[in-house]
């Protein structure tokens, strides 16, 4: 366990990072989430069988808890219950020299990012952010190879059509 607990620790950063992209960019929730999915694994919840690796096993416990939290609260939701979240990040104005600033092209590629189907926004963000091969991806997705390469393919695309699209709107 100590063995697990410190990989897992390296691993922080970027399970940090697919957490918040499981959770739509919402810091808190994703805080959250990272949280349930470290108790579950400490309290034995999620166990580690070594059918495949560490990273691609702990990514699939983060995007099952924050799937768990998102049925939470939409049928929280559908019972009326008071339901808190968050807007995402606005895009912030160009600078005086009329180039965008580095947080902008952030909000405008996560603005982009949350236009694209949530499968695609998940392969994507497993090999580009936390550098996963295509099948590491299917693997923690529960999903075939071939899926994950069209998801990853058809995502790609359509990401660059829409930063394009705000790129000629600028």
């Amino acid at each position: 366990m100590p063995a697990l607990l410190e990989e897992l620790r390296d691993q922080h950063q970027r399970a940090h990072g697919w957490s918040l992209a499981c959770c739509a960019w919402q810091q808190d929730l994703a805080e959250d989430v990272l949280q349930e999915a470290y108790l579950r694994v400490l309290d034995g919840r999620a166990t580690f069988s070594g059918g495949s690796a560490l990273t691609t096993w702990f990514y699939a416990v983060i995007r099952r808890v924050a799937s768990e939290q998102r049925r939470g609260a939409a049928r929280r939701a559908a019972l009326n219950l008071r339901l808190v979240t968050e807007e995402p990040a606005s895009t912030a104005a160009e600078d005086a020299a009329g180039a965008l600033s580095v947080e902008a092209r952030a909000d405008s590629l996560r603005a982009a990012l949350l236009q694209l189907s949530e499968r695609q926004r998940e392969v994507l963000h497993l090999v580009f952010y936390a550098e996963f091969t295509l099948e590491e991806a299917a693997q923690t997705l529960d999903i075939t190879v071939g899926s994950a390469r069209t998801h990853y393919h058809r995502g790609k695309r359509r990401l660059a059509e829409l930063l394009q699209l705000e790129q000629d709107d600028d």
